[in-house]
């Protein structure tokens, strides 16, 4: 009779995006002008496909906008780095193109993930904000949110609700 011996799945963050990996289906809202005090949103389609890499310490999807302005195509890679325990998620659009420079930088507690920048926006650097919330086996949330005033208010400006479809 052979013995056999199982292995506990790291916990150590690593595995906080599995959640995501498959097919998704995505209800977009997006504030017209950002940091003006806008109320007009713009509502659209689009569908996004994410896959883990490295064993769970990195992962990727694609996404696609189906807005007013025509389709956009973007892409999103996430880094874990298990020194530090947090992940780094990078972003890349056919539109404003890759900045490999300035990653949203965080972890998830209790599942939800907050990640942050300090990035460049209109001639000035703001504060921006990723959440990852109201994860279930076929949801979830994300949002962005930017901070003119060193994160005293926050302007949520894009929200997606993901539905699975696979």
């Amino acid at each position: 009779m052979t013995q056999q011996t199982q292995v506990a799945a790291p916990t150590d963050g690593r595995h906080d995006f599995d959640f995501f990996i498959g097919a998704w289906k995505v209800h977009h809202r997006m504030l017209r002008e950002r940091l003006k005090g806008s109320t007009d949103w713009e509502e659209f389609g689009g569908t996004t496909t994410a896959c883990r890499l490295l064993d769970g310490l990195g992962n990727i999807d694609e996404i696609t906008l189906d807005r007013e302005s025509g389709l956009t195509r973007g892409m999103t890679v996430r880094l874990f780095d298990p020194k530090t325990r947090q992940w780094s998620l990078y972003w890349a659009s056919s539109v404003s193109g890759w900045n490999w420079h300035l990653p949203q930088i965080g972890v998830f507690t209790d599942g939800r993930g907050e990640f942050y920048a300090h990035e460049p926006f209109e001639e000035k650097y703001v504060f921006s904000r990723f959440i990852w919330s109201g994860i279930t086996p076929i949801s979830c949330r994300w949002e962005q949110a930017f901070s003119a005033d060193g994160g005293r208010t926050w302007e949520t400006n894009w929200i997606m609700d993901f539905e699975r479809i696979n």
